[in-house]
């Protein structure tokens, strides 16, 4: 785990404890539960299969990058990014570090149809019933983040939720790891996603998706989703012609000054 990572997961650990000191596990357990069935997000993500879905980021900033976009609307966003053409959005909520927040997600959903991650440091079953009380329709759950049991246990709750999941990695180790458990506990509701930013430099480089796709199971191909660093339409020919059609574009768009025209340009090309 590289030092920024450590740090935010260390950060979120003790969140977490004071979120659970505000709103103890069973009432947002019971939130949780009462809330609104999930939108499938797993769906508008792998459908059609072998055509285009593009996840669209909203994110306010970054460790790495700082302010992105001082114009921060997340519901013009959506509404921008849904005209254009999305398949799903992933919003991040994490406050400290990505100036995110999970208000924006029912903000988001009230707003346009389309199907939300909470895309965040998910550490602790705590954050997963957090999410599905926040009307998220899907969860990001890191590998260099979680062990094996920890992310097993994650992966079960969410499904009991109805919760699709995106599980991301960037090392090969990381890969490795949790390749046996794709899938797991149903097919339908996990989704596959290799990170192109180094985690550790902060570089992006949509090669990396090419470098371990040698790695990745045929039958897993339509489930994976190219993450970071995609900015053309050439970026996108080039995954497409290795099999990959399921991408998140993030930083690329909110830099921006027309989010929503950069994504039909991108998607047009």
């Amino acid at each position: 785990m590289s030092d920024v990572l450590a740090e935010i997961v260390a950060h979120k650990r003790t969140e977490v404890a004071r979120a659970q000191q505000r709103i103890p596990l069973e009432q947002i357990k019971e939130r949780a539960e009462q809330s609104a069935s999930p939108r499938n997000f797993f769906a508008a993500v792998t459908r059609p299969k072998g055509e285009l879905r593009v996840i669209a980021e909203i994110k306010k900033a970054s460790p790495s990058a700082g302010l992105i976009r001082e114009d921060f609307d997340p519901v013009a966003l959506a509404r921008a990014y849904h005209e254009a053409g999305a398949a799903a959005i992933s919003c991040l909520t994490d406050e400290k570090y990505f100036q995110g927040s999970l208000d924006y997600i029912a903000q988001i959903k009230e707003a346009v149809p389309l199907p939300v991650l909470r895309k965040d440091f998910i550490i602790d079953p705590y954050q997963v019933y957090e999410a599905r009380a926040a009307g998220a329709d899907a969860i990001l759950l890191i590998g260099e983040c979680l062990g094996e049991a920890e992310l097993l246990d994650l992966l079960i709750l969410a499904h009991s939720l109805k919760l699709t999941t995106l599980i991301e990695v960037h090392e090969v180790e990381h890969l490795l790891k949790i390749r046996p458990h794709i899938g797991f506990p149903h097919p339908a509701y996990t989704l596959l996603g290799i990170n192109n930013r180094d985690l550790k430099s902060m570089t992006t480089d949509i090669g990396h998706t090419f470098r371990l796709l040698g790695m990745i199971e045929e039958s897993d191909i339509d489930i994976l989703v190219s993450e970071s660093g995609i900015k053309t339409p050439d970026d996108i020919r080039r995954l497409a012609e290795a099999g990959v059609h399921r991408i998140l574009v993030g930083e690329h768009l909110m830099r921006q000054p027309d989010p929503g025209q950069a994504l039909r340009e991108l998607m047009g090309g």
